[in-house]
Order: C-alpha cells, then sequence, then structure tokens
C-alpha cells in the first residue's frame, strides 16, 4: 500500500504560565491509502494533541513543535504556508471533532455550514449545494432531513450536531479523514450505522482513516492496526488482530479490562421521593409565515410520569431525539412545561424564579458536552466554586479546600484548579464539570451523558464515584445515557423514551433481560453487538 501520510518524532509542548509541558513525545507512524489506523489511549494521554498537530490546528505560539516531520501525499505540512494548509483542510484532509457544539458555529443554519466548504473547495452552485447537503444529512442518519436544513445547533441533539458534523467532513470525499471520538455522543444504533457508513465510504473512495478513540470496542470493528499511547508516547503499535490477541504492554492489558462494572444500589422501599413528575410534556412550536403564526409543536416529552427516591438511579435510554436531556431540563425547571414537577414533596411547576433560587442548590445537572458548559474566561476553582460563592457557602479559604477536595475525588489534582479549561482534554473537563456538581452536595443530579467523553477506566472510576457518593449521601440520580453498560451497572429502573414518549419503564434487570417492546429489543441488540466485541477483546 501507499503511504498517505508519515509522521516521524513527532513531539509537542505547551506554554503556561512560564512553565513548560511536554503532551506528546517521539510520536512516529505511517497510514497507507485505504486504511484505518485507530490511536487509542486515557484522556491526556496525547491522541487529540497528535491529530491537531497534523492540519496544524495547535494554538500557537502557546502550543510548539520540538521535533518532527508530518509529509502527507510527499508534502511537509509541518510550518507549511498558509496556501498549503488552506487546500489541505477540509479538501484532501478532513476532521471530527470530538465536541460538535463548539465546533458549529451558533448562528448559521446547518445548511449554510455545509454549504460552506462545498462552495469553496468543490464550488458548486446554490442548487447543486442543496442537493448534496440533503444527500450527507440522509448519509449519516439525520431524520427529516429536509426540514432539518434551516435549523441551528442548538435545535438538535447532541447525537444529530455529531452527525452534522460527520456529513460536513465527509462533503469532500477527503482522502484522509481524522475521527476524533466520532461516535462518542451517539447512541448504540447510530453508532452502529455510522462505523458501517464510514467503512463504506472508505470502500468506495479508498479513504484513509485516522481514528481517534478509548471504545476497544469500535477500534476492533475497524482498525487495521494499533497505536496505544500513554503520557504522550507510544507505548505499543501492532495489527488490531495481534494487539487483541497478545498484548504486550502492561498499559495495553489495563485497557483492555478496563469496563464499568458492579450492581446498582438497592434503596429501601421506604426510601423518600426526591423528585417526581405526572404527565410531564414539553412542546416547543413549529411557528411559518409572515406573521411566525404557530403552525404545530415539536413534542419532546410527550406525557412522562416518573419518580426518583432517595438513594435511587433512574436511567433514561433512547435514541438520539428522543426528548431524554429535555425531560431532565424540564424536571429542573430549565424548561417551560406542562405537568406536575414535585420536589421533595412540593409542587414546584408554578413556582418564581426567585423562589425557586434557593433550590438551585440541591439540584444538579452535568451536561453532555462539558467544553460548551465550562466558561473559558473561568479558572477550574472559579467554575467549580462559583456555586459556593453564589449560595453564599464558606469563606474563600474554606471553599478553596471544598474545590481542592471535590477534584481530588473526581481523578485530578488540586493544582490543576489555576488552570482553564482549554488545557483539559476532553475527558478531565468532563471531570470538572462533574465536580462542579458535586461540591455543592446536592439532593437530585440531573447526569446527561457524563461518561459519553471519557475513556473506558475513567468511566469505571466515575461509575465507582457516582455510587460512592450516592451511597454516603443518599443522592437521587437522573441518569442519561446511550451507554446500556453504564445504565446496567448504575441505574435500579430504566426508562426507554422514543419520539417524546415512554416506550417502556421498569426494573432495570427486567429490561434487560426480558425486554416486552420491539423498540427496546432493538436499542440492545445493537448495544451487546457492540459489547460482544469488546467481551472478546477483554477474553483473549
Amino acid at each position: 500500500m501507499t503511504e498517505l501520510l508519515s509522521v516521524r518524532d513527532l513531539s509537542v509542548e505547551f506554554r503556561s504560565g512560564g512553565r513548560t509541558i511536554p503532551a506528546v513525545r517521539g510520536v512516529s507512524f505511517d497510514i497507507a491509502r485505504g486504511e484505518t489506523l485507530a490511536l487509542v489511549g486515557e484522556s491526556g494521554s496525547g491522541k487529540s494533541v497528535t491529530a491537531l498537530s497534523v492540519l496544524q490546528l495547535l494554538p500557537y505560539p502557546m502550543a510548539r513543535h520540538p521535533s518532527g516531520s508530518i509529509r502527507f501525499q510527499e508534502r511537509e505540512l509541518m510550518a507549511a504556508e498558509e496556501t498549503v494548509l488552506r487546500d489541505v483542510r477540509g479538501n484532501r484532509i478532513a476532521m471530527i471533532f470530538q465536541e460538535p457544539m463548539t465546533s458549529l458555529n451558533p448562528l448559521h443554519s446547518i445548511e449554510r455550514q455545509i454549504n460552506e466548504t462545498l462552495f469553496l473547495h468543490k464550488g458548486l452552485g446554490r442548487a447543486a449545494a442543496r442537493r448534496r447537503t440533503l444527500e450527507l444529512l440522509r448519509l449519516v442518519g439525520i431524520p427529516n432531513a429536509e426540514r432539518r436544513l434551516g435549523a441551528y445547533p442548538h435545535e438538535l441533539s447532541g447525537g444529530q450536531r455529531q452527525r452534522v458534523m460527520i456529513a460536513m467532513a465527509l462533503a469532500n470525499e477527503p482522502d484522509l479523514l481524522i475521527a476524533d471520538e466520532p461516535t462518542t455522543a451517539l447512541d448504540v444504533t447510530i453508532q452502529a450505522q455510522i462505523l458501517e457508513l464510514l467503512k463504506d465510504l472508505q470502500a468506495r473512495f479508498g479513504m484513509a482513516l485516522l481514528l481517534i478513540t478509548h471504545d476497544l470496542g469500535v477500534v476492533r470493528k475497524m482498525a487495521d492496526s494499533v497505536c496505544v499511547m500513554n503520557q504522550g508516547e507510544i507505548v505499543e503499535r501492532a495489527s488490531t488482530a495481534d494487539l487483541f490477541a497478545s498484548p504486550r504492554h502492561p498499559y495495553t492489558r489495563k485497557l483492555l479490562a478496563a469496563e464499568p462494572r458492579g450492581n446498582p444500589l438497592t434503596p429501601p422501599e421506604d426510601a423518600a421521593e426526591v423528585m417526581a413528575a405526572d404527565a410531564l410534556k414539553v412542546h416547543f412550536p413549529i411557528r411559518k409565515g409572515l406573521l411566525r403564526r404557530v403552525v404545530d409543536h415539536v413534542r419532546a416529552v410527550d406525557g412522562v410520569s416518573l419518580s426518583v427516591r432517595e438513594g435511587h438511579t433512574v436511567g433514561v435510554v433512547g435514541e438520539s431525539g428522543s426528548g431524554k436531556t429535555t425531560l431532565g431540563l424540564a424536571l429542573l425547571r430549565l424548561h417551560a412545561s406542562q405537568g406536575a414537577i414535585r420536589f421533595d414533596g412540593k409542587d414546584i411547576q408554578g413556582w418564581t424564579p426567585k423562589r425557586l433560587r434557593p433550590l438551585r442548590r440541591q439540584m444538579q445537572v452535568v451536561f453532555q458536552d462539558p467544553f460548551g458548559s465550562l466558561s473559558p474566561r473561568m479558572s477550574v476553582g472559579q467554575i467549580i466554586g462559583e456555586g459556593l460563592r453564589i449560595h453564599r457557602i464558606g469563606t474563600q479559604a474554606e471553599r478553596d479546600r471544598m474545590v481542592a477536595t471535590v477534584l481530588e475525588e473526581v481523578g485530578l489534582e488540586p493544582d490543576s484548579r489555576h488552570r482553564y479549561p482549554h488545557e483539559f482534554s476532553g475527558g478531565q473537563r468532563q471531570r470538572i464539570a462533574i465536580a462542579r456538581a458535586l461540591v455543592l452536595k446536592p439532593r437530585f443530579m440531573v447526569l446527561d451523558e457524563p461518561t459519553s467523553a471519557l475513556d473506558m477506566s475513567v468511566q469505571a472510576q466515575i461509575v465507582d464515584l457516582l455510587r460512592d457518593l450516592q451511597a454516603r449521601h443518599n443522592l437521587a440520580y437522573l441518569f442519561i445515557s446511550h451507554d446500556l453498560r453504564v445504565v446496567r451497572a448504575l441505574s435500579s429502573q430504566v426508562i426507554v423514551m422514543k419520539d417524546g414518549k415512554v416506550v417502556e419503564q421498569g426494573e432495570t434487570r427486567r429490561i434487560f433481560e426480558a425486554p416486552r417492546e420491539d423498540y427496546t429489543r432493538a436499542l440492545l441488540a445493537a448495544a451487546l453487538n457492540l459489547e460482544a466485541v469488546r467481551g472478546d477483546a477483554v477474553r483473549m
């Protein structure tokens, strides 16, 4: 096979506060046409920094390369002229970023953003670009693609935004696609579809794929060869079959064995109800015409009832766009809704924002996209301590100690509170978001995909942490996730949602062992298929 990309002795350093932090050290690898190479490792291992270096997208001069060469189709990209990079970026090399909400322009419609790359590199007219955009949206599984052309990023679910990013990356049929956690935000059924789509496009166009992921099931399914990274270095490289059959490095064996384990806590039968809803509805108006009259509604949540008790976790599963996140935000009174919402036995549906404010400390949320929910202008210590300051908890010194303690609880160094969100990996930022919610010691937490951006070993740690905190403080969780392994490990009850409605609801063991609805069975079948691949990897 002909080498398409050749990376030699790549090193990356970041300068911050007078310090030099090595992020990548002496990394070398090749990718041939039509080949898939996976970079795997825990958060902060240097995977994404390596990928961003290929397209020279690191924030210079804060980042610099002490050494290295990056050759693409025999052209040197390291310190290349901007005209060379402009021709390569988005055209010959495309990238799917890990966090779509921060990559998509919030002021432009989906059609305009996909059209832009077609105008720039293909020179298509408006009508041709619209046809191509529709084709791409349908390819990546966006429902009602024509109606979504005028939608803005905030109007799509996390999984739908990720699919739009994939459509943009594929628009010009690149020679090399860099996919940074391309299925992280996707539910299991769409994940399987996207992986099959990428494989099909590779076969059709001879496209090479640099796959960055923490999901070893995806690696086993997609990659021809694997480079395992740890602390900025490649510690093992092998063909996929050889690596899974006989991993040599202890770190590789640790990754293969990592998986969320354990059973959900079983609260006592008489545990107090913390949060409940009866026939909850969230309908968003659809406006058309010059006068913007309401012609219909999007029924995001349509008659959902639930109860979450102390020490109890209710898992909410379903495909992207099924209404999971909207349900969680409605319970927190962050979306207008109809139907009763009870917190600690009190109906809070009609409460004013002023009356709700004292309750905010007791009701917290961890959002799906940590980078979008963390202020880039505030240090980590300021972000986590903001709630303590607003609710006037402790002195400044006491707040600083609480911030340091909660950072240790989520697996980060206390000194990291002096740094800023952009200095952390995606998984580390998610841990910061969890710490921000935990520091207030709430009674009820909405966890919206809290482990989706985390590698397997950290997923297991976070699940153990959440379970430990729940046991210690009798916390009530609403756990929203597309990862059914994590749901099974943490939730005692499961709600299955589709198109805003509850399809099935019941005890976790019963749902997993004897699902009654076809939709539930389809979700489980897709999840268990990927789980079987992961299980084979661990056993081999």
